[in-house]
C-alpha cells in the first residue's frame, strides 16, 4: 500500500484494533488519492495486512508531535441522526497493540465500522453503485454530468472526534485548531454543522466524560434511506404580451381565495413544465403590469427557472414550436424570442433596474372641458421630476417611501372635452395611474395638478420595456 509509511502503521494498528475499517484508515493517515478508495472493501483489508505484515519487525515505537486530521477530501455532507448508540460510561479505553496481525485483521473484517457506522464499507462497492446506478436510469433523466452527494448522520462527527482523541492520545500527538471546520448554509437544528461547533468548544476531558474513546463498534451496519436523483435548473427566456386587461402576472390569491381562474405565468410556465417534465418553476420578469393593464410592443422580458427537469436538450427548432404551442392555447397573451439561457445571463434581465426606461400610453379623463391648445403645454415638458410616495393600493405590500422619478418626454393626442390620449416615456418604477390622478396629493406634481383639473385613468397599456435581452430570435 505504497500511500502508507512507516509513521502510519501504529496509526493503522491501533484503529485496526478498535474496530475502525479500513477507508476511514485511509482518512486518518491522510491519503488524498481516490484510487485507493475505490478499492473493494476485501482488497482493502487484504493491503492492510500486508502493510502490518510486512512492518511487523519493526518497532511500534514511533512517536509524532503532529498528525493531520482524517482526509477532508472524501468527507461528505452530514444529515440529522440521533446519537442512539452512544455508549455513555463515557472514559479512555486503552486498547493495547496486537502482535498477531493475521488475527486482528481477520476478527475485524466483519465488523461494522465504529466511526462511519458502515457507511465507506458498504456504500463504496459495487452493489450499492449498482443500485445507485438502476435508479438513475428508472428516473430518466437527461444529463451530460453529474455530482454524486451524500448525507450522513451528524453523529458521525462525534465518532470521528472520538477516534482521533485517540489516535492524539495514543501516539502522542497535537490536535490540529483547523480540524473540524463547521460547513456553511445549513439551517436545522442539529445538524453537522451544530455538532462540530459544540465538538470545536467541548473541552476534551469533558468529552471523554461523555463519549467512549475509541467509539463503540455498532451493531449494524447504517442505512440508506433513500436514493434521490435531482437535476440542476434548467432557465427559459423570452417576452411576453398580454392582451386582456383581466389577467394579473402571477396568481391572483388573497386570503388563500383565487380571484381569477388564470395569470401570465401560468399560461407559460404550464406548457414548460410539461415539455421540460420538471418539479415546480419559478417566474421573474422585468418589471410588472397590474392586472388591468395591457403589455404591448415587443412585449416584456421573462425568465423562468424550471427546477429538476427531467429533459433538458431542446433544439431551436423544438423551442420555436413550444412558443407556438403557447401562443396557441391562449388569446389573452403571445410569447416570442422563447429560448434557453444561463443562470448567470437572466442577471442581464435585472441589470439597471432603475435607469431604464419605459413607454406607456395612458386614456384620461378630465372634469372640465379641454380644448387641444390646453394640453398642448405637456409636450414641451422634458425630464420633469416627480416624488412619488407608496400609492395606497399598493401600501399593504410595499414600505412606506417617497420615491423620485422621472418622466422623460409627454406627448398629448386629444380625443374630446374631456378626454385625451397621453404617451409618456419614464423611469422604470414610476407609478402611472398616481402620476394621472395625484393619488390624493401623494404624488407630486400630476396630470391634474399640471392642468388644474381632476383627472383620472382609464385605460393603460405597456408600448415597450426597453431592456436589450433576451437576445432577437428570427420567429
Amino acid at each position: 500500500m505504497s500511500s502508507l509509511t512507516e509513521k502510519d502503521r501504529p496509526i493503522v494498528q491501533l484503529l485496526l484494533n478498535t474496530g475502525t475499517c479500513p477507508r476511514c484508515i485511509l482518512r486518518f493517515c491522510c491519503v488524498g488519492s481516490q484510487t485507493l478508495y475505490r478499492h473493494p472493501y476485501k482488497d482493502l483489508m487484504k493491503d492492510l495486512k500486508e502493510f502490518l505484515k510486512k512492518n511487523q519487525e519493526k518497532e511500534d515505537t514511533v512517536c509524532f508531535d503532529v498528525v493531520d486530521p482524517p482526509c477532508k477530501r472524501i468527507r461528505l455532507e452530514h444529515t440529522e441522526e440521533g446519537p442512539d448508540d452512544v455508549n455513555h460510561n463515557g472514559g479512555l479505553q486503552q486498547f493495547p497493540l496486537v502482535n498477531n496481525e493475521d488475527t486482528a485483521v481477520e476478527n475485524l473484517a466483519v465488523k461494522v465500522c465504529n466511526v462511519c457506522l458502515g457507511v465507506l464499507q458498504e456504500f463504496c462497492e459495487v452493489d450499492f453503485v449498482k443500485k445507485v446506478c438502476q435508479k438513475v436510469n428508472s428516473a430518466d433523466y437527461q444529463f451530460t454530468s453529474f455530482v454524486f452527494s451524500m448525507s450522513l448522520p451528524p453523529q458521525l462527527s462525534v465518532r470521528e472526534r472520538a477516534a482521533w482523541l485517540l489516535v492524539k492520545q495514543e501516539m502522542g500527538a497535537t490536535a490540529c485548531p483547523d480540524c473540524f471546520k463547521p460547513a456553511k448554509n445549513k439551517q436545522s437544528v442539529f445538524t453537522r454543522m451544530a455538532v462540530i461547533k459544540a465538538l470545536e468548544k467541548i473541552k476534551e476531558e469533558d468529552f471523554l466524560k461523555h463519549f467512549p474513546c475509541p467509539p463503540s463498534s455498532p451493531k449494524n451496519l447504517c442505512v440508506a434511506l433513500e436514493i434521490q436523483c435531482n437535476n440542476g435548473a434548467v432557465f427559459v427566456a423570452g417576452r411576453y404580451n398580454k392582451y386582456s386587461r383581466n389577467l394579473p402576472q402571477t396568481p391572483w390569491i388573497i386570503d388563500g381565495e383565487r380571484k381569477l381562474e388564470s395569470s401570465v405565468e401560468e399560461l407559460i410556465s404550464g406548457h414548460l413544465m410539461a415539455e421540460f417534465k420538471a418539479d415546480s418553476f419559478n417566474f421573474s420578469s422585468s418589471g410588472r403590469e397590474d392586472v388591468d393593464v395591457r403589455t404591448l410592443g415587443n412585449g416584456r422580458p421573462f425568465a423562468i427557472e424550471l427546477v429538476n427537469p427531467r429533459r433538458i436538450h431542446f433544439t431551436a427548432e423544438e423551442m420555436k414550436g413550444l412558443q407556438q404551442t403557447i401562443n396557441n392555447s391562449s388569446d389573452k397573451i403571445q410569447v416570442r424570442d422563447l429560448q434557453l439561457v444561463t443562470r448567470e445571463a437572466i442577471g442581464r434581465m435585472k441589470e439597471g433596474e432603475e435607469e431604464k426606461t419605459k413607454t406607456y400610453s395612458a386614456l384620461i379623463w378630465i372634469d372640465k372641458a379641454i380644448q387641444k391648445e390646453d394640453i398642448a403645454f405637456l409636450d414641451d415638458i422634458k425630464e420633469l421630476k416627480l416624488d412619488q410616495k407608496t400609492p395606497l393600493r399598493v401600501l399593504h405590500r410595499r414600505p412606506l417611501a417617497v420615491r423620485c422619478r422621472i418622466i422623460h418626454t409627454m406627448k398629448s393626442e386629444y380625443i374630446d372635452e374631456h378626454h385625451f390620449r397621453l404617451h409618456l416615456k419614464t423611469q422604470a418604477g414610476t407609478y402611472i395611474k398616481e402620476f394621472v390622478h395625484g393619488d390624493f396629493g401623494r404624488t407630486k406634481p400630476n396630470i391634474g395638478s399640471l392642468l388644474n383639473r381632476t383627472a383620472d385613468i382609464l385605460e393603460l397599456d405597456v408600448e415597450s420595456v426597453d431592456v436589450d435581452w433576451p437576445p432577437t430570435l428570427d420567429n
